[in-house]
């Protein structure tokens, strides 16, 4: 370290001298490496891990013959620059100035943040997008071999293929699609990850920034959204209370014609139970009366065939009955039939005697 401060007072000197302010700033820049960046000692006190791969990678250890690999870790050991041997957590032996600790995998899933980039979609709307990819290593090896720096390539594969798969979307499908676009980013990036050693656990998009113009249309377009929403609930409010109005008028009126045939039903009962009583009460009156008009023309009878001026007799009742019925025809029609003789009592004597003298010859 006390070496390279004084390479780059050097460089900073030059760059004074020759009106280059800039070198000096970049030097100045390159000796404040944030506390984040610093290297740190694990477990191990063999092997100094930075906490930023990408910027660290790869990571090496000092071959001190009994090496310690912390726990999640592997060690990929070369022996004269060929792969020898890949250890995990523990300790072994290495040989002096033989082995060398090359690489040093941290195989715990890590989050490898993607700051928001802009990328256009298909309907030509510019969008900011930001999000974490998730990976792991699962292949020492090929973690060590299959790439300089595999984990900054995942993440520039990352953020490639996001570009990509915006690009055939439009706005709308991205905010309401995310789940999609996320599998559509991870497919992506694992196919190309299995060559780092790299398992692409996910994808997750963390933001989606539209420019300040369709920010501005999306919320007008939300607010008439939900006006739209309220009116549409309203008037469905209103359609269900007109339904279940008029379906309560019908309920009444199916009630009420109900009600009124209920009512005429059992009027019509009534009037049939009442006809059926006058018909019987004028049945049994007609028969009681033929009863005592039997009764009565069985006594006129004996009467007739005992007493004395028995033909006189049923001559008298002969013509009152004449008489009656005369008066009856004259209370039901207009049309009424006289004898020529109705005052000659003798004549209707004569008649009655004609009857009753038809009848005995019979």
């Amino acid at each position: 370290r006390a070496g390279a401060m004084r390479a780059v007072t050097a460089v900073s000197r030059l760059g004074t001298r020759r009106g280059l302010p800039r070198v000096k700033s970049l030097a100045a820049a390159a000796l404040a490496r944030p506390p984040a960046l610093q290297p740190r000692r694990a477990a191990s006190s063999y092997f100094m891990l930075d906490d930023d791969d990408m910027l660290s990678w790869p990571r090496r250890g000092t071959n001190t013959i009994l090496n310690v690999v912390p726990q999640g870790y592997k060690c990929v050991v070369e022996r004269l620059g060929k792969l020898h041997i890949i250890h995990d957590s523990g300790w072994f032996l290495a040989i002096p100035l033989v082995d060398s600790l090359s690489f040093l995998i941290d195989m715990r899933e890590r989050a490898l943040e993607i700051m928001p980039l802009k990328a256009i979609t298909r309907d030509n709307v510019t969008v900011e997008v930001s999000g974490n990819v998730y990976v792991q290593f699962v292949d020492a090896e090929r973690g060590a071999y299959g790439s300089q720096n595999p984990l900054y390539a995942v993440k520039q594969h990352a953020q490639a293929s996001m570009r990509a798969a915006i690009g055939e979307m439009e706005l709308d499908e991205i905010l309401h699609a995310r789940a999609r676009l996320n599998a559509v980013i991870k497919a992506t990036v694992q196919e190309a990850a299995v060559a780092w050693g790299l398992d692409i656990k996910r994808y997750e998009i963390t933001g989606i920034t539209p420019d300040d113009k369709v920010a501005e249309a999306m919320d007008k377009q939300a607010a008439a959204e939900r006006e739209r929403r309220e009116k549409v609930l309203r008037a469905e409010g209103d359609k269900t209370a007109q339904e279940l109005k008029s379906e309560g008028t019908k309920i009444a009126l199916v009630n009420e014609s109900e009600g009124e045939l209920i009512k005429v039903r059992n009027e019509a009962t009534a009037r049939r139970e009442q006809l059926i009583l006058e018909a019987q009460g004028f049945a049994e009156a007609t028969r009681l009366r033929a009863e005592a008009q039997a009764k009565a023309v069985q006594i006129v009878s004996e009467a007739l065939d005992s007493a004395e001026e028995a033909d006189k007799a049923a001559m008298l009742q002969v013509a009152k009955e004449y008489i009656d019925m005369y008066g009856e025809m004259a209370k039901s029609s207009n049309t009424m039939i006289f004898s020529d003789r109705p005052a000659d009592v003798r004549a209707l004597m004569a008649q009655a005697s004609a009857v009753l003298k038809a009848g005995a010859k019979e």
